[in-house]
């Protein structure tokens, strides 16, 4: 009899959490983290120095106490594997106010392997206006942030025109997803703008005795890339 009436009572607590879960609470502002390492906060000390943290803590989207906060971004994801798994979690699940997202970087490593740079930037197109219908259509009333590249200027390999085409196809996807599925709530956050003057502690590849493939942002390059997305807003 016991066993039968904790179960009953299982169900009826499941059912009401499933009825009301804590992110559905009408009065919270959802802010939805996608995208690769950048958006996850690697090179970071603590990670929580990541941009997307710092847009958090510093209240940008709404008040730390109304906000309801994830960060589903994965190192090493590819734009592919951002529209495979991450924007279903988005839409499906999460379904947030505001998005923030750094998709690319890792496909453009393709390049350095011998990928031709045109059809790399061609699936990088078509995924990243995969995303942003997927993500606009499903939430219709979403803002959606998109980050362009900064330039790496001590890389061993330029990369100058690489990230200038990439962030012209960046430029160009959201522009016309904005004009037509989003209703005017996709930007590019100008990443790039904010890393064009000098480099220096922006950067762990500006460290002394640092890595030569050690490219993601220190602390201090964090908070120049949460500054691109405040200008964005």
């Amino acid at each position: 009899m016991r066993v039968k009436l904790a179960l009953v009572m299982f169900i009826a607590l499941s059912g009401a959490a499933q009825a009301q879960q804590p992110w559905t609470f009408s009065n919270n502002t959802r802010f939805l983290a996608l995208g690769d390492s950048l958006t996850a906060g690697y090179g970071a000390t603590p990670v929580t120095n990541g941009y997307a943290y710092e847009l958090y803590q510093r209240g940008v989207y709404d008040s730390m106490n109304n906000t309801i906060f994830a960060n589903a971004a994965v190192p090493g994801a590819t734009s592919q594997q951002v529209l495979n798994f991450q924007v279903p979690a988005a839409t499906q699940i999460f379904q947030p106010h505001v998005i923030t997202m750094t998709v690319g970087g890792n496909d453009l490593l393709a390049i350095l392997n011998g990928a031709n740079p045109l059809q790399v930037l061609q699936t990088f197109q078509a995924n990243l206006a995969g995303i942003l219908t997927q993500v606009c259509i499903a939430l219709p009333g979403t803002h959606v942030y998109v980050a362009n590249l900064y330039e790496i200027r001590e890389f061993p390999v330029p990369t100058g025109d690489v990230v200038g085409a990439f962030n012209m196809t960046v430029e160009g996807v959201v522009g016309f997803a904005n004009a037509t599925v989003c209703g005017g709530k996709a930007k590019v956050a100008d990443v790039h703008a904010q890393f064009a003057g000098p480099q220096q502690g922006l950067l762990l590849i500006n460290r002394n005795n640092a890595g030569q493939f050690e490219v993601h942002p220190t602390n201090a390059g964090y908070r120049a890339m949460a500054q691109a997305f405040i200008a964005a807003k």
